[in-house]
């Protein structure tokens, strides 16, 4: 059973940094094929996906929004993958989750929720101004 677990949210002033991590089980990020993606809601607000990385190859993507800012890696020995959000804004303020699935790294649909099998609960991140 493919589970993935988020930590690392909390309360951050404006300008600061927090990392995000997503441990997963069930699969091998050496041996299987997956694209691990983070996608964030704030209230009011569709989920927005933001970053993503291939536990293949290692290549990346990452919205405009984020693009500079935030970094995503994968440790594939801990089969876990780190969201390190740097220079944060209020706007940044929401429910931070992590999800599975095989679309490809380069798919025009790695930022769309729906490609994805696998969600965790979430973590919420809150940036003050």
């Amino acid at each position: 059973e493919v589970q993935l677990v988020e930590s690392g949210g909390g309360l951050v002033q404006a300008g600061g940094s927090l990392r995000l991590s997503c441990a997963a089980s069930g699969f091998s990020f050496s041996f299987d094929d997956y694209t691990i993606g983070w996608f964030r809601q704030a209230p009011g607000k569709g989920r927005e996906g933001i970053s993503g990385i291939s536990t293949s190859d290692g290549n990346t993507f990452h919205a405009d929004s984020v693009k500079g800012r935030f970094t995503i890696v994968s440790d594939n020995a801990k089969n876990t993958v780190y969201l390190q959000m740097n220079s944060l804004k209020p706007e940044d303020t929401a429910v931070y989750s992590c999800a599975a699935g095989r679309v490809g790294i380069y798919s025009a649909h790695v930022a769309e929720e729906q490609w994805y099998d696998y969600w965790g609960q979430g973590t919420q991140v809150t940036v003050s101004s």
